[in-house]
């Protein structure tokens, strides 16, 4: 079950920082936009997991940026991102043009966004080197660069 976050988001802290690791850089826009939680329907009887959840922002010219997107690593794989990020698309779809993403060149996430319908857009060069306070490692490799992906809603 998808649903829409009312009033506090820092309640699913653990979960945006799975996605963005250092908390200055989710308070930039923890507090913008709409955000996205998902329970699987499968849950124990009386449980209510928050498995997943979506951040998405408008940034103006018909662009929606999805800010942060996560889940529960026992949850990987599952679908439950993919869930996420279309719902949101189909949410959206007539109000804006294009979804767009930021994230590091890793071989964990950039291919799993391409199989999510997006593409390759542009390069932020060192944006994890200049932005972040740490080195931020995925799958072994350094993230140094911020890749841009796009789909068509």
């Amino acid at each position: 079950m998808i649903q829409r976050v009312q009033g506090d988001r820092k309640r699913y802290m653990s979960l945006l920082l799975l996605a963005d690791e250092q908390p200055e850089m989710v308070a930039r826009y923890i507090d913008r936009g709409h955000m996205w939680v998902f329970t699987p329907e499968d849950a124990p009887e009386g449980v209510v997991p928050v498995v997943a959840e979506c951040l998405v922002t408008d940034e103006g010219e018909g662009v929606l940026e999805i800010k942060s997107l996560a889940v529960e690593p026992a949850y990987q794989g599952r679908g439950y991102g993919r869930a996420l990020i279309e719902h949101v698309a189909a949410t959206y779809a007539g109000r804006y043009r294009t979804l767009q993403v930021g994230t590091g060149d890793s071989p964990l996430t950039v291919p799993f966004y391409e199989r999510c319908g997006f593409s390759r857009s542009h390069v932020v060069p060192n944006f994890f080197t200049d932005n972040y306070d740490h080195s931020i490692y995925e799958a072994g490799v350094r993230l140094v660069d911020m890749v841009y992906m796009r789909r068509q809603l």
